[in-house]
């Protein structure tokens, strides 16, 4: 079974994405892509999701 990890990186930096990143792949999760929130008066990101999955069996539970 495929389980998903959403992480919600409030302050969109090269270095707050590369420690989300480092922090979670270590630990079995597959990153699976990045979502960005945009706000219409700037061409930065108010904020970002880190999208994860891991594939587990359908006897293990929720890590």
């Amino acid at each position: 079974m495929l389980i998903y990890k959403v992480i919600e990186i409030g302050t969109v930096t090269e270095d707050s994405i590369e420690e989300t990143l480092n922090h979670w792949i270590p630990k079995g999760w597959n990153f699976d892509g990045l979502q960005f929130a945009m706000r219409e008066s700037s061409k930065r990101p108010a904020m970002a999701f880190a999208l994860f999955t891991r594939e587990i069996s359908s006897g293990d539970e929720k890590p």
